[in-house]
Parts: structure tokens; sequence; C-alpha cells
């Protein structure tokens, strides 16, 4: 074969590869586990299940049963950041997929796509568009998404809802304080200026998008841990090179995982961002940044230290 043939073709194939292997990798889940060194010296460990991103839609069963096998893990706490639906009838079909977890204690926040369902736009622009930020109302239409309904269905299981709210709960016979904010992305949110209640066994901060005046704010206000989604750990990653983007004004180094967030010298907070569990109808791709939930297991700080 001549080379001016050879070469084109062989860049073809190694295209249509790569798009078939970013498509299958949507649905290869996987779970990892962290610890997090948060708790007063001595604590007996608290596992907290963290969700986020399922973007759902209904006819996704093999994500549903795999979501709805991490039951088995019988976490203590489970967080939920949002991005919960991708269909206007997708409500069953995550109330069917979190099933044996809404059993047990729980708090959630909302992102864009609990409220709107998701558009087709130029995937160009969002790879040079900076944060993705929702300034100039590109996110002012009414919301096509059955969000109330979703919000009724989580509270009257007794899950927390924490957008633009405060509240505690009983957990594992410790009292976890907690702080949240409505969508970030969106500039739903609301921060205030009350300190986390040091009295409580851990004060816990949860967002959807982990925009750096959030996570700023609840550093200053004394947060040890944080927990937020939206990122898709950049979703396309390269070798090296890591997340192409973060869809906010987070660095790149931090689009998934366990890291550390701090400010004007305060102690730093833990901060853990899912890579989620779904993607956009209209960008159905994943590459080297595989689906994931994540299992935190929260000890004492004299214990080791953070593992992915």
């Amino acid at each position: 074969m001549r080379p001016a043939i050879a070469v084109p073709l062989a860049a073809a194939t190694a295209g249509v590869t790569g798009l078939a292997y970013a498509v299958a990798e949507t649905r290869w889940f996987a779970l990892r586990r962290v610890t997090v060194p948060v708790l007063e010296p001595g604590s007996a460990d608290l596992r907290v299940l963290h969700l986020s991103d399922a973007h759902m839609r209904p006819g996704q069963r093999r994500k549903q049963d795999w979501v709805r096998g991490l039951a088995e893990l019988e976490p203590d706490l489970v967080v939920n950041t949002g991005d919960n639906l991708s269909h206007a009838d997708a409500n069953d079909a995550v109330l069917d997929a979190y099933g044996e977890l809404l059993e047990r204690p729980g708090v959630f926040v909302f992102g864009s796509n609990d409220y709107f369902a998701p558009i087709a736009k130029n995937p160009v622009k969002y790879l040079t568009g900076g944060t993705g930020s929702s300034a100039g109302g590109s996110w002012e239409r009414p919301a096509t998404l059955p969000f109330e309904e979703l919000r009724r269905s989580f509270t009257d299981r007794g899950w927390l809802d924490l957008n633009n709210a405060r509240g505690e709960l009983e957990v594992a016979g410790r009292r976890l304080a907690f702080v949240g904010v409505d969508d970030p992305h969106l500039e739903y949110d609301r921060l205030d200026d009350v300190p986390a209640d040091r009295s409580a066994d851990l004060a816990i901060g949860v967002a959807h998008a982990p925009y750096l005046r959030v996570l700023d704010r609840w550093n200053a206000s004394g947060y040890p841990l944080i927990l937020a989604g939206h990122t898709h750990g950049g979703q396309l990653r390269l070798p090296f090179a890591g997340a192409l983007v973060t869809n906010c004004d987070l660095d790149r180094a931090r689009a998934r995982g366990l890291h550390t967030h701090q400010v004007d010298g305060h102690d730093p907070s833990w901060l853990h961002v899912s890579a989620g569990l779904g993607t956009s109808p209209f960008t159905p791709v994943r590459f080297a940044c595989r689906p994931e939930a994540t299992l935190l297991t929260l000890t004492g700080v004299d214990s080791s230290r953070s593992s992915a």
C-alpha cells in the first residue's frame, strides 16, 4: 500500500478504535476506595458513599444495576452531589438504581442536570471555554426536568436536602453537621458567613460544582471535609497530562479524587471530587476516566494517610 494511502488509513483506524473505546468506557464502572484522616484521634471509622453525576436515562439498565449493588457496601452515610437526571422520565430509574441506599442516612444537593435537560453543545467550545460558568444567562430557561418530584422522593426517604441549607444527622452514633449550596455552576449558590459547628463530631460541606468561591468560603469557615462532583474527572484524560478541563475554575490537577484546599493560612480542608457515574447523552464518551462511585473511609487523624 502506498504511504499516501496507508498513513491516512492508519490514522482513521486509530481514531475509530479510540472512539469505540471511549464509548465503551462509559459502561466500565469502578468503585474507588479512599481513606480520609479527618475524625478525632481514636474515633471509630465512618464509611461514606459518594455518588455524583449519574445523568440517568430510563434505558440504562447496566448503570442502574451496578449502582443498586452498591447497597451491599452498607455505608454509614450516602452523599449525593447532584446531576441525577438526564431525561424527563428518569425519576423512577434513579430511585430504582439507588434502591436500598435510600434507606441509609443521606444528604443531597442538585446540579444543573437536575433542573435542565442536557442540550447538544459544540465539544470544541467545551474544551476551550474556560470555566464553563453560567454567566451571561445561558441557563435562563424554564426547568425541564422533574426536580421537585425527585426532591420529594429523596426527602420522603429521610435524605437531607442541603440546597442552600444547613442541617445535621446522627450517623453511627456521631453527630454530623452539614452545609450545602444549590448548584454553583448555575450561580444558584447562596453562601453565608456562619462558621462550622465545632461541637459536632464532623462538619461537612456539600456542593455540586467545586467552584473556588465555595471551597474558599468553607475552608475559611472551618469545614474539615468538602465533597463535590460536576467535573466528570475531566471526562477525557491524557497520559501525563491528566484532565483536559474541569468545567469550572478548579485547577485540572484536582479534577477528581482526594486533595486538600487551603486559603489565607487556614487549616487545610480535605476535598473529594467525584468523577461521577455518567455523561451527557450528547457526549457519551470517557477516556482514561472510568465512571465511578467512591467509598470514603473516614478515620481518626492519627490513622494512616489517604490512599486512592
